[in-house]
């Protein structure tokens, strides 16, 4: 009985590697283009359809065409290296943070040098996230700080602190006037920009969150962390918040 269960095994496990073996799946080359940077890349964004932009630690902003692999523009301007780059879609403005303590803003049809300098916090800045419709910049900080900027005149609208917030990343809702962000302490909060105040916080989570996005219809939120042994990527789908509807916010 035993020698018939081992035959049976064997053979389910030799005619499972010889189908594993046969089937056939779609593969594409995989194109390497030269190097944007002379260092790391830290942060990647989208300006166009065909132009992506980058930067990283040789402290440069690079706009690169991904279709065909040619460099566009290179920008330097920060005295340390790039944390966050953002854009505001298909209207060539872009924008990078720095540990600097610094938010430059750049025209991808201008010359090379920055159009505006957004300075204010006091320690690297690692949250950067820009609203096309209501024209905002919103910054984050391992200061413990976010601040709302006005794009037109650089000028800081609101600053709002809270305790060992230390700021990992931010995103806009599209289309709203709030903005999601991530921190080391844990939590993911939603922020309504019109006052900047915290507008909702959702249970903090078990792992350092590191990154988040919104869905394109606004529905869903999405954090993500380092983690620990595969443990700590986390789908957060609660926006909005049920208390919301009911107070018709």
């Amino acid at each position: 009985m035993m020698g018939k269960l081992q035959s049976k095994i064997s053979f389910s496990s030799s005619s499972r590697h010889r189908y594993e073996e046969t089937k056939c799946y779609p593969t594409k080359a995989v194109l390497q283009y030269s190097p944007a940077h002379h260092d790391a890349v830290a942060s990647v964004a989208s300006l166009t359809p065909d132009l992506c932009v980058s930067g990283g630690k040789d402290k440069a902003v690079v706009v690169y065409n991904w279709r065909d692999g040619t460099m566009v523009r290179r920008f330097l301007g920060h005295e340390r290296e790039v944390t966050k780059v953002s854009c505001l879609p298909d209207s060539g403005w872009l924008f990078s943070a720095s540990r600097d303590k610094t938010v430059l803003m750049w025209r991808l049809g201008a010359d090379s040098r920055a159009a505006r300098c957004f300075s204010g916090h006091d320690l690297v800045v690692t949250g950067l996230a820009v609203s096309p419709v209501f024209q905002q910049l919103c910054t984050g900080s391992r200061d413990n700080t976010v601040c709302t900027w006005d794009i037109e005149t650089g000028d800081c609208l609101h600053r709002a602190s809270i305790s060992r917030n230390l700021v990992t990343h931010l995103c806009w809702v599209p289309g709203e006037s709030y903005v999601i962000q991530t921190s080391e302490d844990k939590t993911v909060r939603i922020w309504d920009t019109r006052d900047l105040r915290v507008a909702h916080a959702f249970p903090p989570k078990q792992h350092i969150q590191m990154s988040c996005d919104v869905s394109l219809d606004g529905r869903y939120c999405v954090s993500s962390s380092n983690g620990f042994g595969g443990d700590g990527c986390e789908a957060t789908p609660a926006w909005p918040p049920p208390a919301w509807t009911e107070q018709g916010l």
